[in-house]
């Protein structure tokens, strides 16, 4: 069997947080920048709370069946709400989007080089 890759985006909005929780959050900011996202399995954390208090986790995992992308996004759920619970922050509308890189379309260049193996 194949290991399948599964990307999980767990996404939310912080909520009520106190001024002590709005100023820790801007001053680790350029840690949890847009522009360092990425999909790793422990988790990634992305915000801008200067402009907006929209999060996002990204999360990578893997699997060995199609049914294993349920687990995932349990996990990557959970670890996000740890995260938020042990800082405290206050949270809300948290949704996950999982997806199966296995079944992800070809992009131009990987269907150029499918091509060229056939």
């Amino acid at each position: 069997m194949t290991t399948r890759v599964f990307r999980v985006t767990v996404r939310g909005v912080f909520s009520d947080l106190d001024a002590d929780q709005r100023t820790a959050l801007l001053d680790r900011a350029s840690e949890h920048s847009v522009l360092r996202a990425a999909f790793t399995p422990e988790g990634h954390l992305s915000y801008d709370i200067a402009v907006r208090t929209a999060f996002t986790f990204r999360f990578q995992d893997t699997g060995e069946c199609e049914e294993d992308i349920v687990a995932a996004v349990e996990r990557a759920e959970t670890v996000a709400r740890a995260w938020l619970d042990e800082r405290g922050y206050g949270y809300k509308n948290l949704r996950a989007q999982a997806e199966d890189l296995s079944q992800a379309p070809l992009g131009k260049r990987q269907r150029r080089e499918a091509a060229r193996r056939d």
